[in-house]
């Protein structure tokens, strides 16, 4: 428990300064989810805080941030104009989190091994790419929703880049110049100069970034209106005022739902896209994490399903493992947990009794922080490197890229496992067996398990046998030979005489059929086999 402690404490400087970065991005990330989903305001909040506070330390993961999904923002809206009530809604979340914690207790989790890493790095590319995208209006003061920050799921790049092109049309200059002014900092502050000077790197850059864009806007409010922010530009937070006021926004599920058969199909649907989301964001985020540590899958779904339970319990939406606000954790520095709890800890005092100061920030600041984080995700030289690791790694890494702009989240990961598994299943067709050739002497050796995908190959090997001629056939190294395969080579063996052409079987076991089968003019079989 000390070493923890000792752990924690020394990293503590960089998870608070990270800590705030969290907070200020997933603040009105957790308010714009809850409005996009049809819920009270207040209960992306709770999920938020739940998140952070409580899920942050059931979870082994050191980096990953938990909270309110934007994928999830049409079920959960869908779900509660069915159940017509969000008390009902509340039940369908508390058996969700209780299925996806028996998810994890029965292994499910093991699943997320499964995602190759060129796939993984295309989901993060592609992510920082539409975070980049859906930025830029709140950047230049387009009047746009919070959810589009990072709603991958239901969005596309289509929208996305219509978005974008209206954004244009209505440029204010307050607000270009403060996210120009603040993306400036933010270069800077990462700059080696300030990482050397022990003073100035001990002040988080996002925090400058925020100070200046309330300073500007408070300036241009009293001297030059034209550039200053609508109120449409800034958070815009639930003034509570006391811990009373924050009691009486908890809600309790409806039980007297329990007989409607629609809370449970919802609940088995929250919680199947909700481990899914969550098993994505935390392998994301282990290829993020600069130590390289693993987070176990089938404990985090257990800590995922609790979270969920508790938020159910008391008026929150669903949430996961969000890689946004993981990515934006992982990019202002933080360590541990810590910055994921503080962050929580942030959301629950300042929506209580500072929500009057935090409702100054202006939106550019933030659209800031996260245009950082996504040029960060989705660098130009990403590509190059995929690139000159080959097409079995690039292309899969780039049709996953295109296929979440174009699709969603779990549509794009899929066509990206499938074009992963093709190249998978490719490598292995062309390395299960190899054929060599001296004069008129063949050695077609069979490497690892061949199966009844190598059969093509191996005919299309042994079309290649002259007549007469000498063939060595080694399956010396082939733990695992299918039946088809055998079939193949007994067919060959038989055909063989006709074309005088000496088969050798090495490797095969001494009561393999195909030792006994004739494969030479005088009925000779050569078997050097063990």
């Amino acid at each position: 428990m000390k070493t923890h402690l000792r752990y924690y404490l020394g990293h503590f400087r960089q998870d608070f300064s990270a800590s705030i970065v969290v907070f200020l991005v997933a603040l009105p990330l957790c308010l714009g989810i809850a409005l996009a989903s049809g819920a009270p305001l207040f209960s992306g909040i709770i999920s938020g805080m739940v998140g952070g506070v409580i899920v942050s330390w059931l979870s082994r993961s050191q980096l990953s941030v938990s909270g309110p999904a934007a994928g999830l923002t049409v079920i959960v809206f869908t779900a509660i104009e069915t159940l017509g009530d969000f008390n009902a809604f509340l039940l369908s979340l508390t058996i969700a989190g209780i299925l996806q914690f028996f998810m994890g207790v029965f292994r499910a989790g093991s699943i997320a091994a499964f995602f190759p890493a060129s796939v993984i790095k295309g989901m993060l590319a592609a992510i920082g790419m539409i975070l980049i995208i859906k930025q830029i209006p709140h950047a230049t003061g387009y009047d746009a929703s919070f959810v589009g920050d990072e709603s991958y799921m239901q969005e596309t790049a289509r929208s996305s880049f219509f978005e974008l092109s209206q954004s244009l049309h209505g440029v204010s200059l307050g607000a270009t110049l403060i996210s120009t002014v603040s993306l400036m900092i933010l270069i800077i502050w990462d700059s080696r100069w300030i990482k050397r000077n022990v003073w100035l790197r001990l002040i988080p850059g996002p925090l400058l970034a925020v100070a200046w864009g309330v300073g500007f806007n408070q300036w241009a409010q009293l001297h030059a209106p034209e550039w200053s922010l609508n109120i449409r530009h800034l958070v815009s937070l639930p003034e509570l005022g006391s811990t009373r006021n924050f009691l009486y926004q908890l809600q309790l599920p409806d039980f007297t739902a329990l007989t409607n058969p629609k809370i449970y199909s919802i609940a088995l649907t929250l919680a199947i896209v909700a481990s899914l989301e969550t098993l994505l964001s935390v392998e994301a985020v282990d290829k993020l994490d600069p130590h390289k540590r693993v987070t176990p899958t089938n404990h985090e779904l257990r800590a995922q399903g609790l979270g969920n339970f508790i938020c159910g319990m008391l008026g929150g939406l669903p949430l996961t493992a969000v890689i946004v606000r993981s990515a934006a954790n992982v990019n202002a520095g933080g360590q541990t947990r810590v910055s994921c709890f503080l962050h929580g800890v942030l959301l629950a005092v300042s929506v209580v009794f500072f929500a009057h100061y935090l409702n100054l920030i202006p939106l550019a600041c933030l659209a800031a922080i996260l245009l950082q984080t996504g040029y960060k995700l989705a660098k130009p030289m990403m590509f190059f490197e995929f690139y000159r690791k080959g097409f079995s790694q690039f292309v899969p890494f780039t049709i996953t890229v295109f296929a979440i702009l174009f699709t969603d989240l779990l549509e794009g990961i899929a066509i990206g496992m499938a074009c992963g598994i093709f190249f998978v299943l490719w490598s292995d067709f062309h390395s299960a067996m190899t054929l060599t050739q001296h004069g008129s002497h063949y050695l077609l050796r069979l490497h690892k398990d061949v199966s009844f995908l190598n059969k093509a190959l191996l005919r299309k090997h042994l079309a290649h046998i002259k007549d007469n001629s000498v063939l060595i056939i080694d399956g010396s190294r082939a733990l695992f030979i299918d039946q088809d395969i055998m079939e193949t080579i007994a067919d060959f063996l038989i055909a063989a005489r006709d074309r005088d052409i000496e088969v050798d079987l090495q490797g095969f076991a001494t009561d393999s059929p195909l030792l006994q089968i004739p494969s030479s003019p005088n009925e000779l079989v050569l078997a050097t086999g063990h």
